[in-house]
């Protein structure tokens, strides 16, 4: 039976819806002996927030949910809430990149691909409609949080968004290993992208890629190799997107200038 609420499970997921306001929050609920800073920072930012944090054992906890790994604390929260998809082109900035996920019905998967995505920078994500409600504490949780933080948007069709993205300016690019497809480090990704990635059954359609503008082919040492599984390839994808753009972080230091390798932005070269 479909329902408008859900739970979502420890700290990170918690933290992350309460502080994306990506969705209602309708009680926060945490064990009563966890005090560590942490805990406190959470609660405070909820009540802050005018969210209703209750203390409770950890039998009333358990029977909100089915497992475990709630680690003390659970949230119950309403449906996600999803950006127009217009707004999501225009936050993209002069040069963001966008991603749709489609195809993909393992809620592991879908979860691990959006923490790469969201991890390398992706302005956003677009997905088609379905009741994620029956599986947002696992992708919440699965996904470290990224899914409650990353911006989101809908489409009803792979077609339509890239419609739409491609009005804009943005290149249209997939993952594909057609006629028209090229390694994916011989391709230039720092121009305003947009990037479909398909499930593992069905992958992307032929009729798409023949309209994509660039096909990206990851290579493989082992030409028998079976193909990447969705999220590694999202992986693969996102964080050469993220080389090619230039890594930049405010929170780690750079690493000593010795230790520093120049790559091309357009990718890596042949022959050496």
């Amino acid at each position: 039976m479909e329902t408008d609420n859900a739970i979502l499970e420890g700290a990170i997921s918690v933290t992350a819806a309460l502080q994306s306001g990506s969705r209602p929050i309708h009680f926060i609920a945490i064990r009563g002996d966890k005090n560590d800073p942490a805990i406190r920072r959470l609660e405070q930012d909820a009540q802050r927030r005018g969210v209703l944090v209750k203390r409770e054992s950890e039998e009333a906890l358990d029977a909100y949910v089915t497992g475990k790994t709630h680690g003390g604390v659970i949230a119950s929260v309403g449906e996600r809430k999803f950006a127009p998809l217009q707004d999501l082109i225009a936050s993209g900035e002069k040069c963001g990149w966008c991603v749709m996920i489609d195809g993909v019905e393992d809620p592991f998967n879908f979860a691990a691909s959006i923490r790469s995505l969201y991890a390398a920078g992706a302005s956003g994500l677009v997905v088609r409609p379905r009741n994620w409600m029956s599986a947002a504490g696992v992708v919440a949780r699965a996904s470290a949080g990224a899914s409650e933080l990353i911006p989101t948007a809908i489409a009803e069709t792979a077609e339509e968004a890239a419609s739409a993205f491609r009005a804009a300016g943005y290149l249209i690019a997939c993952a594909g290993d057609g006629p028209g497809s090229r390694p994916l480090y011989e391709n230039d990704l720092t121009q305003p992208l947009f990037l479909l990635i398909g499930g593992e059954k069905r992958g992307v359609t032929r009729s798409f890629q023949d309209r994509a503008d660039m096909q990206l082919e990851i290579p493989y040492a082992r030409p028998e190799a079976h193909s990447l599984g969705t999220a590694a390839a999202a992986a693969v994808f996102a964080f050469e997107i993220l080389r090619q753009r230039g890594y930049q972080t405010a929170s780690r230091p750079s690493a000593p200038r010795h230790a520093q390798a120049s790559v091309p932005r357009g990718g890596y070269r042949r022959g050496r």
